[in-house]
């Protein structure tokens, strides 16, 4: 590692902890040369799958697309950002648990109907209906029905029990 200060080769590290609930190292180190401390953060670097669309274009997933797309339909819901985010890292994850390299919009989409599902039943229906495209009413209906007839989830029962992670477990 280069001395910011004076660009010197030799730099040896004095501290390292972890941070950012172990996904990141923290190490505190002092060039050799002018002496000097700095600060230097250690990431894995992890390769998200490119996402298929379905006309079979394919792009890179975008955390900041998954999270506009819920916090859209969460708007002005009393669902707090904690609960968001950690729904958005739960489906980030299990996408990456996958260990594939293409991934279908469909399995994100469903990954995220199943995470708003447990967040909040009307931001699942306001989801729902442009994802599936509801055309009327009575699809409306269909849908809430469904939703009534289910079992009550508990939070965080969401993209870890959705079709994304079914397949990483088989």
């Amino acid at each position: 590692m280069h001395c910011p200060f004076c660009g010197a080769n030799d730099t040896r590290v004095t501290d390292s902890r972890l941070v950012a609930d172990g996904d990141q190292v923290r190490r505190r180190r002092q060039c050799a040369s002018c002496h000097e401390r700095f600060t230097t953060y250690e990431t894995a670097e992890l390769i998200m799958p490119r996402v298929v669309k379905s006309d079979g274009s394919r792009e890179t997933f975008s955390e900041a697309k998954l999270r506009a797309g819920m916090l859209r339909a969460l708007e002005k819901r009393p669902v707090s950002a904690e609960a968001i985010e950690a729904a958005v890292e739960r489906i980030r994850q299990s996408l990456r648990a996958r260990g594939d390299r293409e991934v279908n919009a469909r399995d994100v989409g469903e990954a995220v109907m199943q995470a708003l599902r447990s967040l909040d039943q009307v931001a699942y229906i306001r989801f729902a209906s442009v994802y599936r495209k509801f055309q009327d009413l009575d699809e409306f209906r269909a849908e809430i029905d469904r939703l009534s007839q289910e079992p009550a989830q508990e939070p965080g029962d969401d993209a870890a029990s959705g079709p994304a992670s079914k397949e990483a477990e088989g």
